[in-house]
């Protein structure tokens, strides 16, 4: 679907995505766009999320139990957590994998996606970094807004607790691995570089990557996910896959042509179905081989 985008709309929606523009100028700018001749403005108004069709798990789905809890994290934003923990069928214990949202709090595609990987067999946490100021709003301009206001090495802390609560969890084998989105793929890379060898697989899909200096610090298999057509992510990407290669980290990276930003999330047009299966189906496979007890 994500190849149907005009590229100056899906670029404009990009930068309403990370803040650069709001909501009403995004639509303005479309408005004044032609495609063959006409408006840009139903392309754009498509691509705003459609979470409720977008769902593929049921919250009441008999393969997972899913519940929300709180948790300490100590020089977070306020020194409390909540996220979406989300336990497979059976008593366990699973690997682990925390779930990191976007740029704008836990919303439902986030959640989702939690009970996707814990259908799959693994004890997932989706923690939610708005939490410590009153949670997702419903709404992904709010809560884009909301996130940007906070401080963020504190931010990244609370998801560094996340990270060290759910490998610490009574559920979990012990084994943890971290898949995020956007802003959440760099907050893999983060936890690659903070957590060392707590870390035992990462999967960041279209976030920044850390920088060249910190690539030594890195010490688990990273399977990197990057859309073609994004210029502004990918271009962080050789330089610190170089000093992975350099320091005999292990990573893959996969690119998948003819795909924009946010191909994996399939609540709005940029979802690329093919690209974003087998990109999952890859998540998948790796999180299996790493994170066995």
């Amino acid at each position: 679907m994500s190849n149907k985008i005009d590229p100056r709309v899906a670029q404009l929606y990009d930068q309403y995505c990370h803040g650069a523009i709001d909501r009403r100028e995004f639509m303005r700018r479309c408005a004044a766009l032609s495609i063959g001749g006409m408006s840009a403005l139903t392309m754009a108004t498509s691509m705003l999320p459609q979470y409720a069709k977008a769902q593929t798990i049921s919250f009441t789905d008999e393969r997972i139990t899913p519940r929300y809890v709180e948790y300490p994290s100590p020089g977070g934003t306020s020194g409390t957590m909540k996220g979406y923990l989300v336990q497979p069928k059976g008593q366990g214990p699973f690997p682990a994998v925390l779930v990191i949202h976007e740029n704008r709090g836990l919303n439902p595609h986030i959640e989702d996606v939690a009970r996707r990987a814990a259908v799959a067999g693994f004890l997932a946490l989706a923690p939610d970094g708005l939490a410590p100021v009153g949670g997702y709003p419903g709404n992904d301009d709010e809560g884009r807004e909301m996130q940007g206001k906070l401080d963020q090495p504190k931010l990244r802390q609370d998801m560094v607790n996340s990270a060290k609560y759910l490998k610490a969890h009574a559920l979990s084998n012990g084994r943890l691995g971290a898949v995020g989105f956007c802003w959440g793929g760099s907050v893999v890379g983060h936890l690659a570089v903070t957590l060392g060898d707590e870390l035992d697989a990462g999967v960041p899909f279209y976030g920044p990557a850390p920088t060249a200096e910190e690539a030594g610090k890195v010490k688990s298999p990273l399977l990197i996910q990057l859309a073609s057509n994004d210029e502004r992510v990918n271009g962080s990407w050789p330089a610190f896959e170089a000093a992975l290669k350099n320091h005999k980290v292990s990573y893959t990276t996969h690119v998948y042509v003819n795909t924009n930003h946010g191909f994996h999330n399939n609540s709005t047009p940029r979802y690329d179905e093919a690209a974003a299966k087998l990109a999952w189906e890859r998540t998948i496979a790796f999180f299996k081989e790493h994170l066995k007890a």
